[in-house]
């Protein structure tokens, strides 16, 4: 096993080195570059090639990429074309925002998606099932842009019950330890600002995890019904085995290998799509890093924010891979 994971860890290096020399070469093809989105209405061919030669955008690809592999096995990203801040400083402020909320979504898809989608199995055809069904159909269609602002003008706006955006309420006394405000808060036993947080972060980790609810419960669903139809649980109940025992030994567990598969696919997807929420919420996140990035043709932030959704995917897929072993012991990791 433990080979397994240090060759996979390995194999981590030239995946992230292709995607970088795509990645590097995709940026500095598209139309327009970052002089000419700094500049906006002041831009003159002699202002565009003076800010070009400042920024070494200049040089021939393969030297700004060389420079750029050089820098990065140093822990050097580099500093925003937009800020003018060394990158890894911005990652470091923005990212335990985006895993806050990510973290809390994935929290809220796999509690309501799992057993729900048990439970619309196991009364397969009936009312209870076929609304689940209808209900995950909408979950997956609704935009989550449009899901974001109908929950802010209910529960925020009509309601009052939580507040409409930010991470936290402007003016309260935090101590800053980590960058994740709830575990900052415990920490620091500072309980009015992990309930404040918690506050704040209810609405957009609904929104964001309203698609991964609908997705898991349609998988496991799916999935417990292919089990329930197998001869090992038919004679299980035959034995007259308790009806708790035959759910968590044989039909959940071996239903959870591609519902595990399912999770830390959207696990991934959260991490890295969360732009639109991020937006909506005001949070401050990657996400709205990443769009001030695609908007700014901002080279260095968008390399650093698609590297590490890239490094994000395949340490997830990992976990996964390692969690077959654990979920069924059939499965052996060679």
């Amino acid at each position: 096993m433990l080979r397994y994971v240090v060759r996979r860890l390995l194999g981590v290096i030239p995946t992230l080195f292709v995607l970088s020399f795509l990645l590097y070469v995709w940026l500095r093809s598209l139309p327009g570059g970052p002089a000419t989105a700094l500049l906006g209405d002041k831009a003159t061919p002699e202002k565009i090639a003076a800010l070009n030669k400042t920024l070494g955008l200049d040089q021939p690809l393969w030297v700004q990429y060389g420079k750029f592999v050089g820098r990065v096995f140093t822990g050097d990203f580099g500093s925003s074309l937009a800020s003018s801040r060394p990158v890894i400083s911005e990652l470091a402020d923005a990212l335990p925002a985006t895993i806050e909320l990510s973290a809390a979504a994935l929290l809220f898809a796999i509690v309501l998606g799992i057993p729900l989608g048990y439970l619309s199995a196991k009364r397969r055809g009936g009312y209870f099932d076929n609304s689940t069904v209808i209900a995950t159909l909408v979950g997956v269609a609704v935009p989550v842009f449009f899901l974001g602002y109908v929950l802010k003008q209910w529960f925020a706006v009509d309601l009052g019950w939580l507040p409409p955006s930010g991470r936290i309420t402007a003016g309260m006394d935090q101590t800053k330890i980590t960058g994740f405000l709830i575990l900052d808060g415990i920490m620091t036993r500072e309980w009015d600002v992990v309930w404040d947080a918690i506050r704040h972060l209810i609405l957009p980790a609904i929104t964001l995890g309203t698609i991964p609810l609908a997705v898991i419960v349609r998988i496991t669903r799916a999935s417990v019904l292919d089990v329930l139809n197998e001869d090992y649980v038919r004679t299980a109940e035959a034995k007259g085995l308790r009806a708790r025992t035959i759910r968590s030994r044989h039909v959940l567990r071996n239903a959870l290998l591609p519902v595990s598969t399912t999770i830390g696919l959207q696990a991934g997807l959260l991490l890295a799509g969360a732009v639109l929420t991020e937006k909506v919420f005001v949070w401050g996140g990657i996400g709205s890093l990443l769009a001030e990035g695609i908007e700014k043709r901002d080279y260095p932030r968008l390399q650093a924010l698609i590297l590490v959704a890239a490094l994000t995917y395949v340490l997830v897929n990992l976990l996964v891979d390692l969690s077959y072993a654990l979920i069924d012991p059939r499965v052996r990791v060679r």
